[in-house]
């Protein structure tokens, strides 16, 4: 009786850290994934990456889960531009850019017509090709 406990103890403590770190929520069977291709960055992910998560996470939180630690200076609050990414495949499939995002991103190094900070993007169903810029505006990291 002592393990029931224990593995039920044991589950529910999952169950409970996994509804923290996602935002999908899948029906009952249902498990789906959305795959997001991460091209090669020099310092972040220098052979590039394949990972999957959620529907419904952001693009940010997706790339820190799998230890791929792109800056987030404003701690994903869309109040910097650190976490800025160009979604070369897939990014119709994002939620739509709030005014909020679309400012911030006029301040992007680099920025493109698919330009997303990733803090704000949140991940459908499509596959994405994602690139992290070679730099960021985080004046906490310059050397002076």
């Amino acid at each position: 009786m002592d393990a029931d406990k224990h593995a039920h103890r044991h589950t529910h403590e999952y169950a409970n850290e996994h509804t923290r770190t996602n935002t999908h929520k899948p029906l009952a069977g249902e498990f789906c994934m959305t795959r997001i291709t991460v091209l090669p960055h020099e310092e972040y992910c220098p052979q590039g990456a394949t990972i999957d998560v959620p529907p419904g996470t952001t693009i940010c939180q997706g790339l820190l889960d799998n230890g791929i630690n792109i800056e987030h200076a404003c701690d994903m609050v869309c109040a910097c531009t650190t976490c800025h990414v160009i979604v070369r495949e897939g990014g119709g499939s994002l939620n739509e850019v709030e005014d909020t995002e679309d400012d911030m991103l006029d301040r992007a190094w680099g920025l493109t017509s698919q330009s997303r900070l990733s803090c704000q993007a949140m991940v459908g169903q499509k596959e994405l090709v994602v690139e992290i810029p070679k730099y960021s505006i985080n004046h906490a990291k310059e050397n002076h």
